[in-house]
């Protein structure tokens, strides 16, 4: 079973993209355990303070060092992980292989940024991959660290009520999925095509091949020029 410990400063953030659908199928059927943390346990005082000024006069607050090495190192304590992610939008771009190879690893560990970011020490020493969602900056990482775990959730064997279906899914062969289509054939005039429903299954996939080519060179040229994972 697949352990996924996320630690946040706001962790009712994350309570209703775990309650439902695949992920929740998933933990239900114990294919995944999912622990969420609240960092201000660990903080200090009165107010349970885990934040500060940066040094430097910038504007904006910073997580601290120390309550985040606090609750690391007590997790720790109780098994070893093959990762330690920072949602970061400074970080690797999250992609279909990434997800893949991701859902093989055994415990994993998110932090979520919050405020101005985390004191960088914690990068440099506690953090092993950091991992962004896309281009631009979301007010904490909640919602980058819910769509890393739904990534890789759906790709736990059993997870899905068909465990093919992830295997069709757009970027698993660095191409768009083709059209998809379901009943009626024909509705207001638009008809489905008629290969799909000639029961041939090779030219079925025949079909379906040409269009996720057309279409990935159509809307997303840039990822026929991949590299692809290493």
């Amino acid at each position: 079973m697949m352990r996924i410990d996320i630690i946040s400063v706001l962790p009712e953030l994350l309570v209703s993209p775990f309650s439902h659908s695949i992920v929740k199928r998933a933990q239900d059927k114990s294919l995944v355990e999912i622990c969420v943390h609240d960092l201000r346990e660990y903080g200090k005082g009165r107010y349970r303070q885990v934040d500060d000024y940066p040094f430097g006069g910038d504007a904006g607050m910073v997580l601290m060092v120390e309550p985040v090495f606090t609750l690391m190192d007590k997790l720790k304590k109780d098994r070893s992980y093959d990762e330690i992610i920072y949602m970061s939008p400074d970080g690797e771009l999250l992609d279909q292989p990434m997800a893949n190879r991701i859902s093989c690893l055994e415990n994993i560990m998110i932090l979520c940024g919050h405020y101005k970011g985390i004191d960088h020490r914690i990068r440099e020493h506690l953090i092993t991959r950091e991992i962004s969602i896309g281009n631009y900056v979301l007010s904490g990482g909640e919602i980058p660290a819910a769509a890393l775990v739904d990534s890789v959730v759906r790709l736990i064997p059993g997870a899905l009520s068909d465990e093919t279906s992830a295997l069709s899914d757009s970027f698993q062969d660095r191409l768009l999925s083709p059209p998809v289509y379901t009943r009626p054939a024909e509705f207001n005039g638009w008809k489905v095509p008629e290969v799909l429903l000639c029961g041939n299954p090779r030219l079925i996939r025949t079909w379906q091949e040409e269009q996720s080519l057309s279409r990935t060179e159509q809307l997303r040229p840039e990822l026929l020029d991949h590299p692809g994972p290493k």
